[in-house]
């Protein structure tokens, strides 16, 4: 496989046997990773004079979708980019159902102590990466994972993101970046490396310019076209910034009682679900869950990546959480498409908000409150492609 022209391997989980991999492995890669010094970035060629050299790094699903159409915009412009990622969930699934060539530099991770280990196995090979290719611009969510390579290569980093509370993980990227960009909602001031910009991650996929949902998916997802449906969102609380958040007390309770409203269940799920609730997974493939989304009558969930999906699509949220986001709260403040509930009565609250909105919906109050918030906000994409040629230049 190629990507622009530079050979690559497009790898996934099941296509290496990354459970072969020994503690001394790890630790010899690691050993070499720490210490690698400065080398000099050539410059064959003054960056006006040639296309842009972009990497993109990946470690979420999440991160799959916020980049893709900028990856896909900048190849058909002729920029070079290389895509390379980190396996979690179904990243090597997305990227391959988007076309994007990529590779994979790390495996699954199965604790926090192995994160740290896979970690630094991943920015090792992502610096060695960089150092053939001479990126001009290296771009990441959160931005871990670039840092030192990026330093070690001399390029410029650019990082994306709207998390406040990811401590950890904003206190290891930020001294590295060259530049931070954040929605305007961003509730924290990070400093002169800082760029707001009217929008939220999820416009980069999910704007109406770039996204038009397909009605099928209900079939394939077992429902009807004028069956009512929530989408329940569970999350496995092992990211990074997930240490220490929790969501629902009892799920099992949160599906009977959504369901006593006669209203169908489907659940997605990171983490394993009771055997009593197991049956109502939805069973689709993962590029497709933000068509599902755009026609559910409600989201309900831990994750406030998927609130914020179904809110700019129109589809009401209600967010449960022991942590809060600047840009649910914005959306619930500003536009009332997302509820929170991240108090000790979380589970109760958000639950009788729940059945309150499905025992009096009313669609379009929501696609007017939708229409509102995308009159006031731009296409994300747009905006990572320009910073990304801003910085290159």
């Amino acid at each position: 496989m190629t990507i622009n022209g530079q050979q690559s391997i497009n790898r996934s989980s099941s296509g290496t046997n990354w459970s072969k991999r020994t503690e001394n492995h790890y630790s010899a890669e690691i050993s070499t990773s720490v210490s690698m010094t400065l080398f000099n970035r050539t410059t064959d060629t003054p960056p006006e004079n040639r296309p842009l050299r972009v990497i993109f790094s990946i470690q979420h699903p999440a991160h799959v979708h916020l980049f893709r159409n900028a990856i896909t915009d900048l190849r058909e412009q002729g920029e070079k980019v290389e895509v390379y990622a980190r396996e979690k969930e179904i990243v090597s699934d997305l990227l391959e159902q988007y076309d994007i060539d990529h590779e994979i530099l790390a495996p699954q991770t199965e604790s926090v102590l192995d994160l740290v280990k896979v970690e630094l196995v991943y920015e090792y090979r992502l610096t060695k990466r960089a150092r053939a290719f001479n990126p001009d611009v290296m771009v990441a969510m959160g931005g871990v994972a670039i840092s030192r390579p990026g330093l070690l290569t001399r390029a410029k980093r650019l990082v994306f993101t709207d998390t406040e509370h990811a401590t950890l993980q904003n206190t290891l990227a930020f001294p590295f970046a060259t530049k931070i960009c954040t929605p305007e909602c961003y509730q924290d001031t990070i400093g002169k490396k800082q760029v707001y910009y009217r929008g939220y991650h999820e416009l980069a996929y999910l704007h109406p310019d770039r996204f038009e949902p397909d009605p099928s998916v209900l079939a394939e997802a077992d429902l009807d076209h004028d069956e009512p449906f929530v989408i329940l969102r569970l999350v496995s609380w092992d990211a990074l910034h997930d240490v220490g958040d929790s969501g629902f007390e009892d799920i099992v309770d949160v599906v009977h009682a959504l369901e006593e409203t006669g209203t169908t269940v489907r659940i997605t799920s990171e983490a394993d679900l009771p055997t009593e609730i197991e049956d109502r997974q939805v069973s689709i493939p993962p590029n497709r869950i933000h068509d599902l989304m755009a026609f559910a009558d409600l989201y309900v969930g831990e994750s406030a990546t998927m609130a914020t999906e179904s809110a700019v699509l129109g589809t009401p949220a209600v967010f449960v959480s022991s942590s809060r986001r600047g840009y649910t709260d914005e959306l619930e403040k500003e536009y009332g498409l997302v509820f929170t509930y991240s108090g000790q009565d979380r589970h109760k609250r958000g639950l009788q908000r729940a059945l309150n909105i499905l025992e009096s919906n009313d669609p379009e109050r929501w696609e007017h409150r939708r229409e509102e918030m995308l009159n006031e906000k731009a296409d994300t994409t747009d905006v990572i492609t320009g910073m990304v040629r801003k910085m290159a230049r």
